[in-house]
């Protein structure tokens, strides 16, 4: 590189500044408005429970009931005696499980009837029947069924799961452009091909907007689950700590369950844009 091409001293400098300052704007952009909200409803929340008479403890109450699970989140006293981690964990592993499936079985299931009319019209308006049934109703015919309560917990995962991925990979495959369909024809793509090639990358954005809808579902068919089923999982801890007044220790839960629900949701949207791209939302 000559003197003639050779970038100004003060530009180079300069870049590395203006990309710091941008990316301190993006976190104030971003982060800004829920912490300001977030104060805001704590505030609110604070002033409202603090009231002599008030059902649920303030914010700063929830905080001193519950300090020891915040900090020993690892603890183990056998049983069903163990600390939030353990109790988080249980449920996503049951989680992992049940949406893995899922999103296997599903994602087969919208390809079948994405591409075939006949098997559109024999399973769409069954799919459309089952979807509507409540997670808990699957609960005591899955118990009848597998006569233990952690195949049952996985089961209601997948049948609650299962619905947003069978119906947004449908309309993905049938949503594919002609013109894709006709450049594999015309490459005489076998079938193995033009379901690598041609099918996933263009239904992709649809088949992880299913993905995403079915992790939150998992999520809160889990929890529900779980204050029946019993045995170590954040959902029996609620219910739990219901039967012994813990009102400070349901709240603390509820906060891990929006968090991790939110966390699920990002993550699969992560690996969404990942895959396709940047198309996927």
């Amino acid at each position: 590189m000559n003197a003639h091409t050779r970038p100004p001293k003060a530009l180079a400098t300069f870049r590395p500044q203006t990309r710091l300052r941008r990316f301190g704007q993006q976190v104030l952009r971003n982060g800004l408005p829920p912490l300001v909200v977030g104060a805001v409803l704590l505030i609110v929340w604070q002033l409202l429970c603090s009231r002599p008479g008030a059902a649920l403890p303030p914010p700063s109450q929830v905080v001193s009931d519950t300090w020891e699970l915040i900090t020993q989140p690892f603890y183990d006293n056998g049983g069903n005696d163990v600390g939030m981690a353990w109790q988080l964990l249980a449920s996503l592993e049951r989680v992992a499980y049940g949406y893995l499936m899922a999103a296997v079985v599903g994602i087969a299931l919208g390809v079948l009837v994405g591409q075939s009319a006949w098997a559109m019209r024999g399973l769409d308006p069954l799919f459309q029947v089952l979807r509507t049934v409540p997670p808990l109703a699957w609960l005591p015919l899955s118990l009848a069924g597998f006569k233990d309560s952690h195949p049952s917990a996985l089961f209601v995962i997948f049948i609650t799961a299962i619905w947003p991925i069978i119906i947004n990979t449908s309309v993905g495959i049938r949503n594919i452009p002609e013109d894709y369909r006709n450049v594999a024809r015309v490459l005489r793509l076998n079938g193995w091909e033009y379901f690598q090639k041609i099918m996933l990358p263009a239904a992709a954005p649809y088949i992880f907007s299913g993905l995403r809808i079915g992790v939150g579902l998992s999520w809160l068919a889990i929890i529900a689950a779980e204050m029946l089923i019993g045995g170590v999982g954040i959902g029996f801890f609620i219910w739990d700590a219901w039967n012994a007044s813990r009102i400070s220790d349901i709240i603390l839960a509820l906060v891990y369950v929006g968090v991790i629900g939110f966390l699920l949701d990002r993550l699969v949207a992560l690996i969404g844009r990942l895959v396709t791209r940047g198309t996927a939302n």
